[in-house]
């Protein structure tokens, strides 16, 4: 594919909207494989990007880090792979290996990482290479509804885990779209009771909520019938935060699972003690993905995405931005296996 282009949405400076050009198809260095793009998500952390919020971006960059496709080249020492292979790439794109942090099996933390979309470009496009270690073997979904696992499903699943997992009988989720309707279904399959905190007044996402099987929906202003014993905030809302922690029982536990938030107002500690406790999650391991991509299909979790051609990509990251999204937004590249 040496002198080849591609059809690319690139975004040349934070808060601009992307552009449609024409760009060279990358080739496979050591230890990369080369893919033809067949879906890629587009997730709120695009978002985040797109608009400014996540600090010093390569640019250009092609965003987009919830990439399904097709292994076209393999670069020198490649093993477990080969060409035709569906891969999976998610925001995770490279980590040194040598660190402490990666070291100690926390490669999530490595100081030293890139990122899908953000340092490394990504899947707005009709190809694009990622390095091997961080590619997943996809199988059991059509390409379109496999791209919201590889990030609103993998940090979502992280985010469950440090919630407790399914231990929690009574879990919240605040902020009802991609990630939360995959780990809705994770939820409810172990048994746990459901409680769906929208944006107010949304009865669309509310009615959403309940069809998947939510014991309870409302708006984030409201209050849940009954004490939570763990929440999950997916909304990048800082107010949401001692909401939440008003709403969780003694001992209870509130997870974050952006990587993004608006600045969250003072609280009285009130509201933190009796061992109540926040935490974040941040990006997500080899092991994460190995697992969800496991138990998805066991689950089986099935995705509700609005198809968009890559070339309406900043119509997508509208409707996402608006709220007008019921499940997740995905692009198609031209010429793409429907």
């Amino acid at each position: 594919m040496n002198h080849q282009t591609m059809q690319a949405m690139r975004l040349h400076a934070p808060g601009q909207r992307l552009r449609q050009e024409s760009v060279p198809v990358p080739q496979p260095g050591p230890g990369q494989l080369q893919l033809r793009i067949h879906a890629c998500g587009v997730c709120r952390t695009d978002l985040h990007v797109v608009d400014g919020e996540l600090p010093d971006p390569r640019l250009p960059v092609i965003p987009g880090h919830e990439i399904v496709g097709e292994i076209t080249a393999l670069g020198d020492g490649i093993t477990g792979f080969t060409q035709g292979d569906m891969v999976g790439v998610p925001w995770l794109g490279w980590t040194c290996g040598d660190c402490e942090a990666c070291s100690a099996g926390r490669e999530n933390l490595c100081g030293n990482a890139r990122f899908t979309g953000y340092t490394l470009d990504g899947g707005y496009a009709e190809y694009t290479v990622a390095d091997a270690r961080y590619c997943f073997p996809v199988s059991g979904y059509e390409p379109a509804e496999a791209a919201p696992l590889l990030c609103a499903g993998l940090i979502g699943y992280r985010s469950w885990r440090m919630a407790g997992g399914a231990e929690p009988r009574r879990l919240g989720i605040y902020g009802f779209g991609a990630a939360a309707h995959i780990l809705a279904q994770v939820a409810i399959s172990r048994g746990q009771k459901l409680y769906a905190f929208t944006r107010p007044g949304d009865e669309q996402a509310q009615a959403f909520a309940r069809r998947l099987g939510a014991v309870w929906a409302g708006g984030s202003d409201d209050d849940p019938p009954e004490p939570l014993d763990a929440a999950i905030l997916f909304a990048p809302v800082g107010s949401l935060v001692p909401r939440a922690l008003k709403h969780v029982r003694p001992g209870g536990r509130v997870v974050s699972g952006g990587i993004h938030m608006s600045d969250i107002p003072s609280f009285p500690y009130r509201l933190l003690w009796e061992e109540r406790s926040i935490h974040s999650v941040a990006n997500l391991t080899r092991q994460d993905g190995t697992e969800f991509l496991a138990l998805a299909p066991e689950v089986p979790v099935r995705t509700e995405v609005t198809r968009y051609p890559l070339e309406r990509a900043n119509e997508a990251l509208s409707d996402l931005r608006d709220g007008r999204l019921t499940g997740a937004a995905v692009l198609i590249p031209p010429g793409a296996p429907a």
